[in-house]
């Protein structure tokens, strides 16, 4: 796993070792990042279930303005900081170790651009969807991955479904704020 473009471009991430945490594979997050790539510089970004964070990463090594990482997992949060400063990429990140539910509710600040790759078969998109009303800025975007037989719904929240993509078993759905 690598950082594909920007300022980290080519750096190696740790992963974290065993089945718990699932990273994105290469091949999506380079489908994901071509889907956006006009709406990550200068904005705010969310990794949710961060894992080893390399999608914040990649939205800071292409000019994000800043990325707050949240993972329940100790492991995963000592990961996302060991691969934050072989970044180079530590000055406008935050990385906290909370339940993402729990942040989500207590949380005030608004993102332009989040990531939501939640555990498969957790059921917890719809309801992390709901909890990031009022938290993302209009217009902005949320991404969720999930496995492909996952259902979503048209509209949650603040949110509409915008695009969706497939590559072999993940879905990712891109959902806009209204």
């Amino acid at each position: 796993m690598r950082v594909i473009t920007g300022t980290a471009k080519g750096c190696r991430l740790e992963t974290i070792a065993g089945l718990d945490t699932r990273p994105t594979v290469e091949r999506v997050k380079e489908g994901i990042f071509s889907a956006i790539s006009f709406e990550i510089e200068g904005r705010r970004v969310l990794d949710l279930f961060a894992g080893s964070g390399q999608m914040g990463l990649e939205a800071l090594s292409r000019g994000a303005a800043s990325c707050v990482f949240v993972d329940s997992s100790r492991d995963a949060v000592q990961v996302v900081r060991r691969n934050m400063a072989a970044t180079k990429l530590s000055a406008n990140a935050t990385v906290l170790c909370r339940d993402v539910l729990g942040f989500l509710q207590q949380s005030t600040e608004r993102f332009d651009l989040v990531f939501l790759d939640p555990p498969y078969g957790a059921e917890l998109l719809i309801p992390c969807l709901e909890a990031l009303s009022g938290r993302v800025a209009p217009g902005g975007a949320v991404l969720c991955e999930s496995d492909r037989q996952t259902e979503l719904p048209e509209m949650v929240g603040d949110f509409y479904l915008d695009r969706s993509y497939r590559y072999g078993r993940v879905a990712v759905r891109l959902y806009r704020c209204k």
